[in-house]
């Protein structure tokens, strides 16, 4: 069963919890800590007999490494908590599940499921199969009606189409002439999920990538 996904819902959020974190906080103290002892070893040495310079540079590195680690973790609990409770925690359930696209789809041999949606006064209906530069490599006629249909992947003389991306195009016809022209939908397997500045990214079979945002349907995988 289809699941139709608005633009609205199918945006991705992103929450943001202002808590503190316990071992960001920990490092902190540690590194302040740090800094208190150094300055205060310094501040105290015996002017006579004064530290050695070897070991003050040694100290100083050792608080250079602190300084490191403290904004290293920092950057990693942002990172946790944007995969839990963000984007990539949001759509890692569709990975396996199908999503409906407007735009290139894989083909490797396995029928594609394509959404049929005419216009309403048609007689007649085209489907022009596109490859990836956009030429045209199939037309067939596949009646009238709407709905999902598997797209076999044939070219005009009958023979299977080698591995690639294609996109669809659906004429609808009354009298023999075309009155609307349209993209066809098509589904195609979650394999991942990315972010970016834009928002999620899906990526696809073929290795291609699609914008959450742009997702019309998902369904459980064939």
């Amino acid at each position: 069963m289809v699941n139709g996904v608005s633009g609205t819902t199918g945006t991705p959020t992103t929450t943001h919890t202002n808590t503190t974190d316990t071992g960001s906080t920990s490092s902190n103290s540690d590194y302040l800590t740090f800094l208190r002892m150094l300055t205060t070893q310094v501040q105290n040495q015996d002017p006579l007999d004064p530290m050695d310079s070897s070991d003050f540079a040694a100290q100083l590195a050792t608080f250079s490494g602190v300084e490191q680690q403290v904004q290293t973790n920092t950057l990693l609990t942002q990172l946790l908590q944007s995969v839990g409770g963000g984007q990539l925690g949001q759509y890692a359930d569709w990975i396996g599940r199908e999503v409906r696209i407007s735009g290139p789809v894989w083909f490797d041999g396995e029928p594609v499921t394509l959404e049929i949606s005419p216009d309403a006064s048609a007689d007649a209906l085209t489907l022009v199969t596109l490859d990836s530069s956009g030429r045209e490599v199939a037309r067939e006629s596949i009646g009238t009606g709407e709905g999902e249909v598997d797209w076999q992947g044939r070219d005009a003389d009958g023979e299977p189409l080698p591995e690639g991306f294609y996109q669809f195009r659906l004429e609808s016809l009354r009298d023999g002439e075309v009155i609307a022209t349209t993209d066809v939908q098509a589904y195609s397997e979650v394999t991942g999920v990315e972010t970016s500045a834009e928002g999620a990214v899906l990526v696809l079979r073929g290795n291609s990538g699609v914008f959450a945002a742009d997702v019309t349907g998902v369904r459980e995988g064939t």
